[in-house]
């Protein structure tokens, strides 16, 4: 502003004119004593400006630590659960505390294949083979003993005697069943026995016989009913039996199934036992324990060995 006041002014060409007396040029002190307030804007807006911008990168680099420490924490407990969850599934569920899933009492039986049959020979209820025979040998018909098992020696899965088997039953009901094996057409008879750790024992007998008639005829020779108390033949030892039922659901097409349990009171071990009939063949399935025989392994065993006949 000084500088324009000074040069605003130019000269002018003189004339004979009389002069008008000259304005008196402004002070220029008071612009001069003014110009520090009128730039102290100026001069300040900097300085704030380059705080604001200092204090902004301040304020962005916090954040970003945040963010990243955060980022960090949810990447690591990401990787902990993700593992977690990798190891838990790749665990049996028995083996995973709360989840494990208390066994039913079912044994671990082998996988079950059914026998090869001779050339040109059909298996029972199929078309051609109206009599219902077997024609597999009748030692590759018996359930095999379950996981953990041990074998009985005596019967080892192979063919046993009439009065081996016989002996399955109280001495009253042996000479009269003896008769009636004489005069059926009984070919042979294959076992197998075993015992599980909790000290069940259990038998199978297979008795296969020359037609379906003479199976038929044996079976309802050994379940004659006596009066109110079941069969008259019972295994040795039992005084009184109780019919069991089995679900609906685990029947198999073409056999009959007859299953008993040793009644109220029992001495100190209790017997369960059944038999099953398919075609030629009669099975006698029987499993005792002390204190109680347990519902669900026998109602499993029978099952799987009416599975393999049928």
């Amino acid at each position: 502003m000084t500088e324009q006041l000074t040069t605003g002014t130019a000269s002018q060409p003189e004339t004979d004119e009389p002069k008008a007396p000259e304005p008196k040029a402004p002070e220029a002190q008071a612009p001069e004593a003014q110009a520090p307030e009128a730039q102290a804007p100026a001069t300040e807006a900097p300085e704030t400006a380059a705080a604001a911008v200092s204090a902004a990168p301040r304020r962005s680099r916090r954040v970003l630590w945040a963010v990243a420490r955060w980022t960090a924490a949810v990447v690591v407990c990401g990787g902990v659960g993700a593992g977690t969850a990798a190891g838990i599934t790749a665990l049996d569920r028995n083996d995973v505390p709360g989840l494990a899933t208390e066994s039913d009492g079912r044994w671990d039986y082998p996988e079950l294949r059914l026998p090869a049959l001779p050339a040109d020979r059909p298996r029972p209820f199929t078309e051609g083979n109206d009599g219902e025979i077997h024609h597999a040998d009748l030692r590759e018909l018996l359930l095999p003993a379950p996981v953990g098992a041990t074998p009985d020696p005596k019967l080892n899965g192979g063919f046993v005697s009439t009065d081996a088997y016989l002996a399955l039953y109280g001495k009253e009901s042996r000479g009269e069943l003896k008769r009636h094996l004489a005069d059926s057409t009984l070919r042979h008879v294959a076992a197998r026995g075993w015992t599980t750790p909790d000290g069940t024992r259990t038998s199978i007998h297979l008795l296969r016989f020359s037609s379906v008639a003479y199976a038929g005829a044996f079976k309802d020779e050994a379940l004659e009913a006596d009066g109110i108390y079941g069969p008259k033949a019972l295994p040795d030892g039992v005084a009184g039996a109780v019919l069991e039922s089995f679900a609906d659901d685990v029947s198999v097409p073409d056999t009959s199934l007859y299953a008993y349990h040793e009644k109220k009171p029992y001495g100190p071990e209790q017997t369960r036992w059944a038999y099953v009939q398919a075609g030629d063949t009669l099975a006698l399935i029987t499993q005792t324990r002390r204190g109680e025989a347990l519902v669900v392994p026998f109602q499993q065993t029978v099952t799987l060995q009416n599975q393999l006949l049928g």
